[in-house]
Order: C-alpha cells, then structure tokens, then sequence
C-alpha cells in the first residue's frame, strides 16, 4: 500500500480493514449507506470532494496524504550512525594517552574551544541532535588535543565536551559508548571536586541505562554529599545544583530497584536544595530547580510502577511557572515519560497526543530517541491512537499494526 497507482477505493477498503471495521459500522461513522461504501471501495463511485476524503481520513484515523497514497518515505538513520561511529574512532585514537602533540594549527584555542563547547551544550539543549552528532567528532578531537598540549586549562572544556557527547549517545541508545566516554570524563576530572560531580551526572544515567542501577545509588550519593556546602543556606547554588541533580540521580536509581523508602528520603532531599536555588538557573548544565525536582517525582512514580501518581506529578510539573524555563530537551523528554505513564495507565489516546506534543516541542526527541520510537510504535498499533500519528510513524518506518 501507499504508492499513488494504488486507486483511492482500494486504500479506503485496505485502511478500513486494518481498523477492524466492517463495511456497515464504517458507512454508519460517515453517514454513508453501506452501499455508498462498496462502490467507494471498487471503484464504481469517485471520490472527489476533498471534504469527503478529510472525512474519511478522520474515521480511519490517518492522515488525508496517506489515504491520497502521498506516503512519506522512512527517515535515513545512516547519517546518524556514521556519525557515531566518527566519535568512536576518535576515541579509539589514544592522543592523550600516547601523548602525541598535535600540530599548533590542529588545537583550537582555548577561548574558542570553551565557545565551542558552549555552542554544544545550547544545540544539545535545543534537542537539535542530528546538528550536533555531526560538529562533535571535531569537537572531540580539538579538546583532546587542547587536554594534551594545556592539562590545566583544558581540563575543563574535555570533561564538558565528554558530558554532552555521554548526554547525545544515551539520547541516540549508544550506551556502550556512552558509559566509555562518561568514564574518561570521570578519570579527567579526579582532583576537581565540581568537575568530578558534573561528570557523575552522566556516569549516573549511564549506569541506569545499562542496568546497573544499584550500584549507581552509592555512587551518586556520595558524589552528591562530597560536593554539597556545609552550609545550605548560605551555599553557592552552583553547588547546591550540583549536590540537588546528583540525589535525583541516586532516587531514580533507588526507584528503579524499587526501593521507596530510600527513593522518597534522596528525592525529598533533592527538594529542600532545589527551594534554595530556584527556577530559572542552569548551573553545570542541570537546570536544577523546583520544576526539575517535580518533573523527577513524575519519573520515580512511574518507576514504582505507579502511573496514576506519575501521571499527577506531570500535571504539577506542566502548570508551574518553571516549565518554561526548562530547556526545550528536558520538556520534549518529560512529555514522553508522561506518555510512557499513560501507556502504562492504559490510555493510549492521551499518550499518543503527549507524542505529539513531544514531536512539536522538539521533533528530534522522538525522531531519532529509540526509546521514544519504540513508546509511538506501541501506541500506534491502538485503535485509539491520533490520526495524526499515522504520517508519523510512516515517516519512521513504524507499522500501524
């Protein structure tokens, strides 16, 4: 099905059929005779009123460009992987353990290195993630060569350049690597008490993603209690951010085991530092902050396997006045988790609009996240699911089953 030579007919009967709808319940939506509808479907009777094919579009639940045969081919991920694979060459090449000397003209600046990485984080944030797996083999590269030539200075950009790079890999479902690159950015950063817990952070969602989950709770703890100010009250909210992420780290893990009594003691902690510093702020790249720490209630509740409670914890996190701070990634995210949590909750009609949502916030997040693709390949095969995630999931290759 789907090319434009197939007749109109054929595809109404071919989309009907796959709605598990007989040709009478199928004229009773439309107001149509039953008749009306067989010689639709052979071909004795044109349709040529782009009101009517919106209609039955609608009944089908799939977009008019589908039923006109206008199929939209599935995204190329070839792109993507090859861009992977560029990082993990780099990677491979060992410059800083040899430590061989680049050529001046190869090492950027440290001033337009520390830009760079700026530019990184913003496109990462902005969940422009084709765009950013494409510049980060070189940025890779420069701030390996930068580490090599000034340890002092460089130290800094390359465990940025690692957390960003662990960020896009979990995001793209490259765990392996990224649990490789969250490590390097972990050993840099031994002797700098900040540099070492901003590492964690990805190290903490590494572990999580591949499993190992409880050994990540002891892990973010303690990077979280090493960097916290003895006074909280009076502490930078750098570090407050900082100590607040890594505690969210530690009870999502503890979740994940399905510990409440542990989850519910770091979460609430994670809570009192995040009144003290505020929405608004993006300290180390974490965006702690009340709505952060709501929005990880929401995630911790579905990880219990309560998607009712998860699902409230979501309508808290979308009402408050920090949702817009969120950085365009962190909200497109949160909307798929409250998908996952209406899914579970069995409503697949309102996760399939959360879908939406997240593809309109930020198309990447569930273009090319695996973990979102695999939630809309679910929630399409629901006879509930949105018309308007048909044309979707056609252009990711997903079947309507």
């Amino acid at each position: 099905m789907g090319s434009e030579s197939v007749p109109i007919g054929r595809r109404v009967a071919y989309w009907r059929s796959r709605r598990r709808m007989s040709q009478q319940v199928f004229a009773d939506r439309l107001g149509k005779s039953k008749s009306w509808v067989d010689k639709v479907e052979r071909g004795a009777r044109s349709l040529d009123k782009i009101s009517t094919i919106a209609e039955i579009a609608a009944v089908l639940r799939i977009d008019r460009e589908v039923l006109l045969g206008r199929d939209v081919q599935p995204e190329d991920t070839g792109t993507r992987i090859e861009d992977v694979e560029r990082i993990r060459a780099v990677l491979s090449t060992y410059e800083m353990a040899l430590g061989r000397r680049a050529a001046g003209r190869d090492v950027p600046p440290p001033a337009q290195l520390a830009r760079s990485v700026g530019h990184a984080w913003t496109t990462y944030q902005h969940a422009r993630y084709p765009q950013l797996s494409k510049g980060l083999p070189e940025l890779v590269l420069g701030a390996q060569r930068g580490y090599v030539r000034e340890p002092e200075t460089g130290r800094t950009s390359l465990v940025e350049v690692y957390r960003v790079t662990a960020s896009l890999l979990l995001k793209l479902g490259e765990t392996g690597l990224a649990w490789l690159i969250a490590d390097r950015a972990m050993t840099i950063a031994t002797g700098d008490p900040a540099l070492v817990a901003a590492a964690a952070v990805q190290l903490g969602q590494v572990l999580r993603a591949t499993g190992r989950a409880r050994s990540a709770v002891p892990i973010m703890r303690a990077a979280a209690y090493r960097i916290a100010p003895p006074d909280l009250d009076g502490g930078p909210a750098a570090r407050l951010s900082l100590c607040g992420t890594l505690l969210v780290q530690a009870a999502l893990a503890a979740a994940h085991n399905g510990d409440e009594m542990v989850t519910s003691s770091l979460i609430d902690e994670a809570a009192e530092l995040a009144a003290r510093v505020c929405d608004g702020h993006d300290h180390h790249r974490t965006g702690f902050g009340p709505t952060v720490t709501t929005a990880a209630r929401m995630l911790v509740a579905l990880e219990l396997g309560n998607p009712g409670e998860a699902l409230a914890w979501h309508e808290k996190t979308i009402g408050s006045d920090g949702w817009r701070w969120l950085p365009v990634e962190h909200r497109a995210a949160h909307l798929v988790d409250a998908a996952r949590a209406h899914l579970q909750a069995d409503d697949p009609a309102n996760a399939g609009k959360l879908l939406l949502a997240a593809e309109a916030t930020a198309p990447a997040e569930v273009r090319h996240r695996p973990v979102a693709r695999d939630l809309l390949a679910q929630v399409i095969r629901s006879r509930h699911a949105p018309s308007p995630l048909v044309p979707l999931a056609a252009a990711l290759g997903l079947s309507a089953v």
